[in-house]
Protein backbone atom coordinates (compact mmCIF):
# COMPACT_ATOMS: atom_id res chain seq x y z
CA UNK A 1 0.00 0.00 0.00
CA UNK A 2 1.31 3.47 -0.88
CA UNK A 3 0.29 6.60 1.00
CA UNK A 4 0.20 9.95 -0.77
CA UNK A 5 -0.76 12.75 1.61
CA UNK A 6 -4.39 12.01 2.60
CA UNK A 7 -4.94 9.43 -0.12
CA UNK A 8 -3.95 5.78 -0.05
CA UNK A 9 -3.64 3.89 -3.32
CA UNK A 10 -4.59 0.26 -3.06
CA UNK A 11 -3.34 -1.87 -5.90
CA UNK A 12 -5.43 -4.85 -6.93
CA UNK A 13 -3.96 -7.74 -8.95
CA UNK A 14 -3.52 -7.26 -12.71
CA UNK A 15 -6.93 -8.51 -13.80
CA UNK A 16 -8.63 -6.10 -11.42
CA UNK A 17 -8.82 -2.37 -11.51
CA UNK A 18 -6.94 -0.03 -9.20
CA UNK A 19 -9.12 1.49 -6.49
CA UNK A 20 -8.57 4.42 -4.20
CA UNK A 21 -9.85 4.90 -0.70
CA UNK A 22 -9.55 8.27 1.06
CA UNK A 23 -8.07 8.25 4.52
CA UNK A 24 -8.21 11.17 6.90
CA UNK A 25 -5.93 12.11 9.74
CA UNK A 26 -7.38 11.41 13.15
CA UNK A 27 -8.38 14.38 15.23
CA UNK A 28 -4.95 14.54 16.86
CA UNK A 29 -3.31 14.67 13.43
CA UNK A 30 -1.66 11.26 13.67
CA UNK A 31 -1.12 9.23 10.50
CA UNK A 32 1.63 6.75 11.29
CA UNK A 33 -0.45 4.50 13.54
CA UNK A 34 -3.24 3.87 11.06
CA UNK A 35 -3.99 0.23 10.28
CA UNK A 36 -2.96 -1.13 6.89
CA UNK A 37 -6.40 -1.90 5.48
CA UNK A 38 -7.02 -3.26 1.99
CA UNK A 39 -10.12 -3.42 -0.15
CA UNK A 40 -11.61 -6.62 -1.44
CA UNK A 41 -10.34 -7.27 -4.97
CA UNK A 42 -13.63 -8.88 -5.95
CA UNK A 43 -16.27 -6.37 -5.01
CA UNK A 44 -14.45 -3.15 -4.17
CA UNK A 45 -15.77 -3.02 -0.60
CA UNK A 46 -13.88 -3.34 2.62
CA UNK A 47 -13.27 -7.05 3.00
CA UNK A 48 -12.03 -9.25 5.83
CA UNK A 49 -11.64 -6.23 8.05
CA UNK A 50 -11.18 -6.72 11.77
CA UNK A 51 -13.49 -4.87 14.12
CA UNK A 52 -10.94 -2.36 15.41
CA UNK A 53 -9.85 -1.46 11.88
CA UNK A 54 -13.44 -0.90 10.85
CA UNK A 55 -14.09 1.17 13.95
CA UNK A 56 -11.03 3.37 13.45
CA UNK A 57 -11.76 3.95 9.78
CA UNK A 58 -15.29 5.22 10.32
CA UNK A 59 -14.34 7.10 13.48
CA UNK A 60 -11.71 9.01 11.54
CA UNK A 61 -13.90 9.52 8.51
CA UNK A 62 -16.77 10.94 10.60
CA UNK A 63 -14.46 12.45 13.24
CA UNK A 64 -16.68 10.80 15.82
CA UNK A 65 -16.69 8.62 18.93
CA UNK A 66 -20.50 8.66 19.09
CA UNK A 67 -22.47 5.44 19.11
CA UNK A 68 -26.24 5.69 18.76
CA UNK A 69 -28.07 3.10 20.82
CA UNK A 70 -31.08 1.84 18.91
CA UNK A 71 -33.20 1.07 21.97
CA UNK A 72 -36.40 1.69 20.07
CA UNK A 73 -39.53 1.62 22.21
CA UNK A 74 -42.80 1.76 20.20
CA UNK A 75 -44.41 3.58 23.11
CA UNK A 76 -41.96 6.47 22.69
CA UNK A 77 -41.71 6.91 18.94
CA UNK A 78 -43.88 9.52 17.18
CA UNK A 79 -47.45 8.32 17.16
CA UNK A 80 -47.92 8.95 13.45
CA UNK A 81 -45.44 6.13 12.73
CA UNK A 82 -47.64 3.55 14.45
CA UNK A 83 -49.70 3.30 11.29
CA UNK A 84 -46.69 2.02 9.33
CA UNK A 85 -46.35 -1.67 8.51
CA UNK A 86 -43.19 -1.85 10.66
CA UNK A 87 -43.06 1.23 12.91
CA UNK A 88 -39.83 0.20 14.65
CA UNK A 89 -37.89 -0.27 11.44
CA UNK A 90 -39.33 2.89 9.89
CA UNK A 91 -38.19 4.85 12.94
CA UNK A 92 -34.73 3.25 12.94
CA UNK A 93 -34.36 3.81 9.20
CA UNK A 94 -34.91 7.55 9.60
CA UNK A 95 -32.55 7.76 12.59
CA UNK A 96 -29.81 5.97 10.64
CA UNK A 97 -30.32 8.05 7.49
CA UNK A 98 -30.01 11.29 9.43
CA UNK A 99 -27.07 10.31 11.70
CA UNK A 100 -24.83 7.98 9.68
CA UNK A 101 -22.33 10.76 8.92
CA UNK A 102 -22.00 11.58 12.63
CA UNK A 103 -21.36 8.24 14.31
CA UNK A 104 -18.74 5.53 14.76
CA UNK A 105 -21.22 2.73 15.53
CA UNK A 106 -24.83 1.74 16.12
CA UNK A 107 -25.88 -0.40 19.08
CA UNK A 108 -29.29 -2.09 18.92
CA UNK A 109 -30.40 -3.44 22.30
CA UNK A 110 -31.87 -6.93 21.89
CA UNK A 111 -34.57 -6.50 24.54
CA UNK A 112 -36.42 -3.92 22.46
CA UNK A 113 -36.72 -6.41 19.60
CA UNK A 114 -37.02 -9.77 21.38
CA UNK A 115 -40.04 -8.44 23.27
CA UNK A 116 -42.04 -8.49 20.03
CA UNK A 117 -41.18 -11.99 18.87
CA UNK A 118 -40.67 -12.68 15.17
CA UNK A 119 -41.81 -9.18 14.21
CA UNK A 120 -39.18 -7.70 16.48
CA UNK A 121 -36.46 -9.95 15.04
CA UNK A 122 -37.51 -8.96 11.52
CA UNK A 123 -37.32 -5.27 12.47
CA UNK A 124 -33.87 -5.80 13.94
CA UNK A 125 -32.62 -7.72 10.91
CA UNK A 126 -33.86 -5.03 8.52
CA UNK A 127 -32.30 -2.38 10.76
CA UNK A 128 -28.92 -4.12 10.63
CA UNK A 129 -29.18 -4.48 6.86
CA UNK A 130 -29.94 -0.77 6.52
CA UNK A 131 -26.88 0.37 8.47
CA UNK A 132 -24.08 1.31 6.02
CA UNK A 133 -21.51 -1.48 5.72
CA UNK A 134 -18.66 0.78 6.82
CA UNK A 135 -20.31 1.42 10.23
CA UNK A 136 -19.89 -1.23 12.97
CA UNK A 137 -23.00 -2.83 14.45
CA UNK A 138 -22.77 -3.70 18.13
CA UNK A 139 -25.56 -5.97 19.37
CA UNK A 140 -26.23 -5.20 23.02
CA UNK A 141 -27.28 -8.64 24.25
CA UNK A 142 -25.19 -9.16 27.41
CA UNK A 143 -25.19 -12.92 26.84
CA UNK A 144 -23.26 -15.38 29.01
CA UNK A 145 -23.87 -19.11 29.15
CA UNK A 146 -22.13 -22.47 28.88
CA UNK A 147 -20.10 -23.13 25.75
CA UNK A 148 -22.58 -24.90 23.48
CA UNK A 149 -25.30 -22.35 24.28
CA UNK A 150 -22.92 -19.41 23.86
CA UNK A 151 -21.92 -20.85 20.48
CA UNK A 152 -25.52 -20.57 19.28
CA UNK A 153 -25.78 -17.00 20.56
CA UNK A 154 -22.60 -16.10 18.67
CA UNK A 155 -23.94 -17.74 15.51
CA UNK A 156 -27.23 -15.84 15.79
CA UNK A 157 -25.56 -12.46 16.14
CA UNK A 158 -22.49 -12.78 13.95
CA UNK A 159 -23.96 -14.93 11.18
CA UNK A 160 -27.71 -14.33 11.43
CA UNK A 161 -27.57 -10.57 11.94
CA UNK A 162 -24.10 -10.01 10.43
CA UNK A 163 -23.20 -7.93 13.48
CA UNK A 164 -19.64 -6.78 14.09
CA UNK A 165 -19.68 -7.02 17.87
CA UNK A 166 -21.80 -8.16 20.80
CA UNK A 167 -21.84 -7.42 24.53
CA UNK A 168 -21.26 -10.45 26.76
CA UNK A 169 -21.43 -11.25 30.47
CA UNK A 170 -18.27 -12.70 32.10
CA UNK A 171 -19.93 -14.07 35.26
CA UNK A 172 -19.69 -17.70 34.07
CA UNK A 173 -16.06 -17.33 33.09
CA UNK A 174 -13.86 -17.79 30.06
CA UNK A 175 -15.66 -20.76 28.52
CA UNK A 176 -18.82 -18.64 28.22
CA UNK A 177 -16.89 -16.01 26.23
CA UNK A 178 -14.67 -18.18 24.00
CA UNK A 179 -17.37 -19.06 21.41
CA UNK A 180 -17.67 -15.35 20.62
CA UNK A 181 -13.90 -14.98 20.34
CA UNK A 182 -13.74 -17.77 17.74
CA UNK A 183 -15.01 -15.16 15.28
CA UNK A 184 -11.65 -13.45 14.80
CA UNK A 185 -12.87 -10.46 12.80
CA UNK A 186 -15.60 -9.65 15.30
CA UNK A 187 -15.45 -8.26 18.84
CA UNK A 188 -16.83 -9.35 22.21
CA UNK A 189 -17.42 -6.43 24.57
CA UNK A 190 -17.22 -7.86 28.08
CA UNK A 191 -19.17 -6.20 30.88
CA UNK A 192 -16.60 -4.75 33.27
CA UNK A 193 -18.18 -1.88 35.20
CA UNK A 194 -21.67 -0.93 34.14
CA UNK A 195 -23.39 2.45 34.40
CA UNK A 196 -26.42 1.38 36.45
CA UNK A 197 -26.92 1.98 40.17
CA UNK A 198 -26.79 -1.73 40.94
CA UNK A 199 -23.24 -2.05 39.61
CA UNK A 200 -21.99 -1.50 43.15
CA UNK A 201 -23.71 -4.68 44.38
CA UNK A 202 -21.00 -6.90 42.86
CA UNK A 203 -18.68 -5.04 40.51
CA UNK A 204 -17.14 -2.77 43.15
CA UNK A 205 -16.56 -5.63 45.60
CA UNK A 206 -12.98 -6.12 46.79
CA UNK A 207 -11.57 -9.55 45.92
CA UNK A 208 -8.04 -10.49 46.99
CA UNK A 209 -7.24 -6.86 47.63
CA UNK A 210 -8.55 -5.34 44.39
CA UNK A 211 -11.93 -4.36 42.95
CA UNK A 212 -13.71 -7.06 40.97
CA UNK A 213 -13.89 -4.83 37.89
CA UNK A 214 -10.07 -4.67 37.81
CA UNK A 215 -9.89 -8.46 37.88
CA UNK A 216 -12.34 -8.61 34.97
CA UNK A 217 -10.25 -6.11 32.99
CA UNK A 218 -7.08 -8.11 33.63
CA UNK A 219 -8.75 -11.37 32.66
CA UNK A 220 -10.11 -9.94 29.41
CA UNK A 221 -6.70 -8.55 28.54
CA UNK A 222 -5.37 -12.10 28.89
CA UNK A 223 -8.15 -13.47 26.68
CA UNK A 224 -7.35 -10.97 23.92
CA UNK A 225 -5.07 -13.35 22.01
CA UNK A 226 -6.86 -12.64 18.71
CA UNK A 227 -7.25 -8.91 19.32
CA UNK A 228 -11.05 -9.16 19.40
CA UNK A 229 -11.93 -8.27 22.98
CA UNK A 230 -13.34 -5.04 24.34
CA UNK A 231 -14.82 -3.83 27.61
CA UNK A 232 -18.04 -2.14 28.68
CA UNK A 233 -17.41 0.59 31.26
CA UNK A 234 -19.99 3.14 32.35
CA UNK A 235 -19.39 6.87 32.08
CA UNK A 236 -20.91 7.22 35.54
CA UNK A 237 -17.67 5.89 37.11
CA UNK A 238 -14.94 8.21 35.75
CA UNK A 239 -12.17 7.40 38.23
CA UNK A 240 -12.69 3.69 37.73
CA UNK A 241 -12.75 4.23 33.96
CA UNK A 242 -9.33 5.88 34.27
CA UNK A 243 -7.94 2.85 36.11
CA UNK A 244 -9.44 0.40 33.62
CA UNK A 245 -7.92 2.29 30.68
CA UNK A 246 -4.54 2.00 32.40
CA UNK A 247 -5.00 -1.78 32.56
CA UNK A 248 -6.15 -2.09 28.92
CA UNK A 249 -4.41 0.72 27.02
CA UNK A 250 -5.20 -0.67 23.56
CA UNK A 251 -8.62 -2.31 23.91
CA UNK A 252 -11.78 -0.63 22.61
CA UNK A 253 -14.07 0.47 25.43
CA UNK A 254 -17.82 0.81 24.95
CA UNK A 255 -18.99 3.56 27.28
CA UNK A 256 -22.70 3.93 28.03
CA UNK A 257 -24.06 6.42 30.53
CA UNK A 258 -23.82 9.82 28.85
CA UNK A 259 -27.01 11.54 27.81
CA UNK A 260 -30.01 10.39 29.86
CA UNK A 261 -27.78 8.87 32.57
CA UNK A 262 -25.85 12.13 32.88
CA UNK A 263 -22.29 10.79 32.69
CA UNK A 264 -19.72 13.57 32.41
CA UNK A 265 -18.45 13.97 28.84
CA UNK A 266 -15.12 15.61 29.66
CA UNK A 267 -13.99 12.90 32.08
CA UNK A 268 -15.34 10.19 29.79
CA UNK A 269 -13.18 11.44 26.93
CA UNK A 270 -10.16 12.13 29.12
CA UNK A 271 -10.13 8.74 30.81
CA UNK A 272 -11.83 6.51 28.23
CA UNK A 273 -9.84 7.18 25.06
CA UNK A 274 -6.46 5.69 24.25
CA UNK A 275 -3.25 7.68 23.78
CA UNK A 276 -4.43 8.85 20.36
CA UNK A 277 -7.81 10.05 21.57
CA UNK A 278 -9.50 6.99 20.03
CA UNK A 279 -10.91 3.53 20.83
CA UNK A 280 -13.68 4.88 23.03
CA UNK A 281 -17.22 4.23 21.78
CA UNK A 282 -19.42 6.68 23.65
CA UNK A 283 -23.04 5.58 23.53
CA UNK A 284 -26.16 7.68 23.78
CA UNK A 285 -29.59 6.18 23.24
CA UNK A 286 -32.64 7.97 24.63
CA UNK A 287 -31.21 11.49 24.43
CA UNK A 288 -30.74 11.09 20.67
CA UNK A 289 -33.65 8.82 19.74
CA UNK A 290 -36.28 10.82 21.56
CA UNK A 291 -34.97 14.34 21.10
CA UNK A 292 -38.38 15.00 19.55
CA UNK A 293 -41.66 13.07 19.50
CA UNK A 294 -42.96 14.95 16.47
CA UNK A 295 -42.45 14.59 12.71
CA UNK A 296 -39.08 16.32 13.02
CA UNK A 297 -37.72 13.48 15.20
CA UNK A 298 -35.01 12.47 12.73
CA UNK A 299 -33.67 16.00 12.33
CA UNK A 300 -33.81 16.48 16.10
CA UNK A 301 -31.84 13.24 16.54
CA UNK A 302 -29.28 14.46 14.02
CA UNK A 303 -28.93 17.75 15.89
CA UNK A 304 -28.42 15.97 19.22
CA UNK A 305 -25.91 13.50 17.74
CA UNK A 306 -23.98 16.38 16.18
CA UNK A 307 -24.02 18.29 19.46
CA UNK A 308 -22.66 15.26 21.32
CA UNK A 309 -20.00 14.58 18.67
CA UNK A 310 -18.80 18.17 18.77
CA UNK A 311 -18.77 18.22 22.57
CA UNK A 312 -16.68 15.05 22.63
CA UNK A 313 -14.27 16.38 20.01
CA UNK A 314 -13.81 19.59 21.96
CA UNK A 315 -12.23 17.59 24.77
CA UNK A 316 -10.30 15.30 22.42
CA UNK A 317 -8.42 18.34 21.15
CA UNK A 318 -7.17 19.35 24.59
Amino acid sequence: MIFVDDLSLIFIPAAEKTLTFPFRKNILGNEDEWPDVALSSKNGVLGNMRFVEKLLNISRKNQSLVCVGLDTDPAKIPKYLLGENDPTFTFNQKIIDFTSDLVCAYKPNMAFYEAFGSKGWDALKKTCEHIPEEIPIIIDAKRGDIGNTARMYAKAFFEGLKADAVTVNPYMGKDAILPFLEYEGKCAFVLCLTSNEGAKDFQLSIVDGKPLYEIVAEKVLGWNEKNNCGLVVGATYPEQLKRIREIVPSLPILIPGVGAQAGDIESTVKFGTDKNGELAIINSSRAILYASHEKDFAQAAKNEAERLRDSINLYRKK
